[in-house]
Protein backbone atom coordinates (compact mmCIF):
# COMPACT_ATOMS: atom_id res chain seq x y z
CA UNK A 1 0.00 0.00 0.00
CA UNK A 2 1.28 3.42 -1.14
CA UNK A 3 2.99 5.36 1.77
CA UNK A 4 3.58 2.55 4.34
CA UNK A 5 7.09 1.16 4.95
CA UNK A 6 8.47 -2.16 5.32
CA UNK A 7 8.79 -3.20 9.35
CA UNK A 8 10.18 -6.33 8.56
CA UNK A 9 13.11 -6.94 11.12
CA UNK A 10 16.30 -7.38 10.20
CA UNK A 11 18.77 -9.91 11.13
CA UNK A 12 21.16 -8.75 13.71
CA UNK A 13 25.05 -10.35 13.68
CA UNK A 14 26.08 -11.94 16.56
CA UNK A 15 28.71 -9.93 18.93
CA UNK A 16 32.32 -10.98 17.86
CA UNK A 17 34.13 -12.94 20.25
CA UNK A 18 36.07 -11.13 23.17
CA UNK A 19 39.56 -11.32 24.23
CA UNK A 20 40.69 -10.13 27.62
CA UNK A 21 44.36 -10.60 28.01
CA UNK A 22 45.52 -10.02 31.80
CA UNK A 23 49.34 -8.64 32.49
CA UNK A 24 49.65 -11.16 35.90
CA UNK A 25 50.97 -13.85 38.02
CA UNK A 26 48.24 -16.53 36.97
CA UNK A 27 48.10 -18.16 40.49
CA UNK A 28 47.09 -14.99 42.31
CA UNK A 29 45.00 -13.97 39.39
CA UNK A 30 42.93 -17.34 39.77
CA UNK A 31 42.86 -17.05 43.70
CA UNK A 32 41.47 -13.51 43.17
CA UNK A 33 38.70 -14.11 40.38
CA UNK A 34 36.17 -17.20 40.91
CA UNK A 35 35.39 -18.91 37.33
CA UNK A 36 32.51 -17.48 35.76
CA UNK A 37 29.64 -20.85 35.03
CA UNK A 38 29.97 -21.68 31.35
CA UNK A 39 33.82 -21.65 31.71
CA UNK A 40 36.77 -24.17 30.33
CA UNK A 41 40.12 -24.06 30.57
CA UNK A 42 42.87 -24.79 28.11
CA UNK A 43 46.70 -24.01 29.35
CA UNK A 44 49.94 -25.51 29.28
CA UNK A 45 52.13 -25.05 32.23
CA UNK A 46 55.46 -23.47 32.16
CA UNK A 47 58.50 -25.80 32.69
CA UNK A 48 61.44 -25.60 34.72
CA UNK A 49 63.45 -23.61 31.49
CA UNK A 50 60.69 -20.53 31.75
CA UNK A 51 60.70 -20.20 35.60
CA UNK A 52 64.25 -19.22 36.35
CA UNK A 53 63.85 -18.12 39.73
CA UNK A 54 62.98 -22.23 40.76
CA UNK A 55 65.61 -25.34 40.89
CA UNK A 56 64.37 -28.53 39.42
CA UNK A 57 62.66 -29.76 42.84
CA UNK A 58 61.10 -26.47 43.35
CA UNK A 59 59.97 -26.06 39.80
CA UNK A 60 58.15 -29.59 40.21
CA UNK A 61 56.66 -28.74 43.71
CA UNK A 62 55.30 -25.28 41.80
CA UNK A 63 53.88 -27.41 38.82
CA UNK A 64 52.20 -29.76 40.97
CA UNK A 65 50.94 -27.11 42.80
CA UNK A 66 49.54 -25.00 39.74
CA UNK A 67 47.88 -28.04 38.13
CA UNK A 68 46.01 -28.47 41.49
CA UNK A 69 45.08 -24.83 41.50
CA UNK A 70 43.46 -24.78 38.11
CA UNK A 71 41.51 -27.55 38.79
CA UNK A 72 40.17 -26.29 41.49
CA UNK A 73 38.93 -23.38 39.70
CA UNK A 74 37.33 -24.59 36.93
CA UNK A 75 33.47 -24.75 37.53
CA UNK A 76 31.94 -27.92 37.77
CA UNK A 77 30.34 -27.74 34.52
CA UNK A 78 33.64 -27.04 33.00
CA UNK A 79 36.84 -29.17 31.93
CA UNK A 80 40.72 -28.38 32.42
CA UNK A 81 42.53 -29.39 29.09
CA UNK A 82 46.66 -29.16 29.50
CA UNK A 83 49.52 -29.30 26.90
CA UNK A 84 52.23 -30.55 28.19
CA UNK A 85 55.79 -31.80 26.92
CA UNK A 86 58.00 -34.28 28.38
CA UNK A 87 61.45 -32.89 29.42
CA UNK A 88 64.80 -34.40 30.15
CA UNK A 89 66.35 -33.54 33.15
CA UNK A 90 69.81 -34.67 34.35
CA UNK A 91 69.60 -37.93 31.95
CA UNK A 92 65.53 -38.91 33.40
CA UNK A 93 62.88 -38.04 31.77
CA UNK A 94 59.75 -36.17 33.09
CA UNK A 95 56.55 -37.06 32.25
CA UNK A 96 54.28 -33.97 32.98
CA UNK A 97 50.98 -36.33 32.04
CA UNK A 98 52.24 -38.20 34.85
CA UNK A 99 52.51 -35.48 36.90
CA UNK A 100 48.79 -33.68 35.83
CA UNK A 101 47.32 -37.31 36.55
CA UNK A 102 48.85 -37.46 40.11
CA UNK A 103 46.91 -34.68 41.14
CA UNK A 104 43.94 -35.50 39.71
CA UNK A 105 43.91 -38.53 41.20
CA UNK A 106 44.21 -36.77 44.33
CA UNK A 107 41.78 -33.95 43.79
CA UNK A 108 39.24 -36.58 42.65
CA UNK A 109 39.22 -35.33 39.30
CA UNK A 110 38.26 -37.61 36.53
CA UNK A 111 40.81 -38.25 33.32
CA UNK A 112 38.21 -37.57 30.54
CA UNK A 113 40.77 -38.48 27.41
CA UNK A 114 43.98 -38.12 27.17
CA UNK A 115 45.63 -37.02 23.92
CA UNK A 116 48.94 -37.51 21.99
CA UNK A 117 50.08 -34.53 19.60
CA UNK A 118 52.95 -35.36 17.43
CA UNK A 119 55.48 -31.92 17.33
CA UNK A 120 57.55 -33.93 14.83
CA UNK A 121 56.63 -36.10 12.07
CA UNK A 122 56.02 -39.61 13.14
CA UNK A 123 58.85 -41.61 12.87
CA UNK A 124 61.56 -38.97 13.17
CA UNK A 125 64.28 -38.62 16.58
CA UNK A 126 64.59 -35.44 18.20
CA UNK A 127 67.44 -36.70 20.75
CA UNK A 128 66.79 -34.85 24.07
CA UNK A 129 63.30 -32.67 23.14
CA UNK A 130 59.98 -34.53 23.21
CA UNK A 131 58.75 -34.92 19.96
CA UNK A 132 55.21 -35.15 21.20
CA UNK A 133 53.09 -33.26 23.53
CA UNK A 134 50.39 -34.86 25.94
CA UNK A 135 46.92 -33.11 25.35
CA UNK A 136 44.68 -33.80 28.67
CA UNK A 137 41.43 -33.35 29.79
CA UNK A 138 40.15 -33.88 33.22
CA UNK A 139 36.38 -32.84 35.14
CA UNK A 140 35.07 -32.81 38.53
CA UNK A 141 32.09 -35.38 37.10
CA UNK A 142 32.72 -38.46 34.67
CA UNK A 143 31.30 -37.34 31.72
CA UNK A 144 28.58 -38.96 29.64
CA UNK A 145 29.38 -40.66 25.97
CA UNK A 146 30.75 -38.27 23.63
CA UNK A 147 28.96 -37.23 20.41
CA UNK A 148 32.52 -36.98 18.02
CA UNK A 149 35.02 -38.87 18.48
CA UNK A 150 38.35 -37.52 18.71
CA UNK A 151 41.51 -38.67 17.37
CA UNK A 152 43.88 -40.91 20.03
CA UNK A 153 47.11 -39.18 18.04
CA UNK A 154 47.15 -35.93 15.93
CA UNK A 155 50.36 -35.96 13.39
CA UNK A 156 50.47 -32.74 13.40
CA UNK A 157 50.44 -30.17 16.47
CA UNK A 158 50.00 -27.30 13.78
CA UNK A 159 51.45 -23.71 14.08
CA UNK A 160 53.37 -22.69 16.75
CA UNK A 161 53.51 -19.13 17.80
CA UNK A 162 57.00 -20.03 19.57
CA UNK A 163 59.02 -22.75 20.41
CA UNK A 164 57.28 -23.27 23.55
CA UNK A 165 53.41 -22.71 22.31
CA UNK A 166 50.67 -25.15 21.61
CA UNK A 167 50.00 -25.87 18.32
CA UNK A 168 46.79 -24.60 16.46
CA UNK A 169 45.93 -27.91 15.55
CA UNK A 170 45.77 -29.21 19.31
CA UNK A 171 43.92 -25.98 20.17
CA UNK A 172 41.83 -26.43 17.68
CA UNK A 173 41.07 -30.02 18.86
CA UNK A 174 40.12 -29.10 22.35
CA UNK A 175 38.11 -26.41 21.82
CA UNK A 176 35.79 -28.07 19.68
CA UNK A 177 35.36 -30.58 21.72
CA UNK A 178 34.93 -28.21 24.92
CA UNK A 179 32.07 -26.72 21.82
CA UNK A 180 30.45 -30.17 21.34
CA UNK A 181 30.72 -31.51 24.92
CA UNK A 182 29.97 -28.85 27.64
CA UNK A 183 28.46 -25.45 27.93
CA UNK A 184 31.33 -23.43 27.78
CA UNK A 185 31.06 -20.04 25.95
CA UNK A 186 34.76 -18.80 27.87
CA UNK A 187 37.85 -20.16 27.60
CA UNK A 188 40.69 -19.60 30.60
CA UNK A 189 44.17 -19.54 29.61
CA UNK A 190 45.70 -18.60 32.78
CA UNK A 191 49.24 -19.09 31.44
CA UNK A 192 48.73 -17.97 28.01
CA UNK A 193 51.83 -17.37 26.61
CA UNK A 194 51.52 -15.92 22.92
CA UNK A 195 47.72 -16.44 23.30
CA UNK A 196 47.32 -19.52 20.81
CA UNK A 197 44.31 -21.18 22.84
CA UNK A 198 43.11 -17.82 23.24
CA UNK A 199 42.86 -17.01 18.80
CA UNK A 200 41.49 -20.63 18.36
CA UNK A 201 38.52 -19.94 20.75
CA UNK A 202 37.83 -16.81 18.96
CA UNK A 203 38.40 -18.30 15.81
CA UNK A 204 35.69 -20.53 16.79
CA UNK A 205 32.89 -18.08 18.25
CA UNK A 206 33.84 -18.00 21.85
CA UNK A 207 35.40 -15.51 24.21
CA UNK A 208 38.62 -16.09 25.90
CA UNK A 209 40.50 -14.78 28.82
CA UNK A 210 44.50 -15.00 28.81
CA UNK A 211 46.98 -14.53 32.11
CA UNK A 212 50.59 -14.32 32.10
CA UNK A 213 53.41 -12.91 33.66
CA UNK A 214 55.08 -11.50 30.73
CA UNK A 215 54.43 -8.19 29.98
CA UNK A 216 55.60 -9.41 26.25
CA UNK A 217 53.80 -12.21 25.87
CA UNK A 218 50.54 -10.27 26.81
CA UNK A 219 51.40 -7.97 23.99
CA UNK A 220 51.52 -10.81 21.35
CA UNK A 221 48.59 -12.63 23.06
CA UNK A 222 46.37 -9.71 22.12
CA UNK A 223 47.27 -9.64 18.39
CA UNK A 224 47.80 -13.39 17.57
CA UNK A 225 45.24 -13.91 14.76
CA UNK A 226 44.93 -18.05 13.60
CA UNK A 227 43.77 -19.50 10.21
CA UNK A 228 42.45 -23.13 11.30
CA UNK A 229 41.87 -25.92 8.89
CA UNK A 230 38.75 -27.27 8.24
CA UNK A 231 36.81 -28.72 10.62
CA UNK A 232 33.38 -29.83 11.72
CA UNK A 233 32.01 -26.75 13.03
CA UNK A 234 28.62 -27.96 13.44
CA UNK A 235 30.13 -29.76 16.60
CA UNK A 236 29.41 -26.29 18.62
CA UNK A 237 25.86 -26.28 17.52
Amino acid sequence: MAGLTSTMPRAVAPPAPRRTVVHADALAWLAQHPAEPATSVITSLPDVSELAEHDFDEWRTWFQSATKAVLDWVPHDGVAIFFQSDILHRGVWIDKSFLVLSVAEGSSHHLVWHKIVCRTPPGSASPGRAGYSHLVCLAREARPAFRHALPDVLADAGFEASQKALGVEACALAVRFVLAETNARTIVDPFCGHGTALAVANALGLDAVGVDRSARCCRAARRLAVTLRPGDESVGS
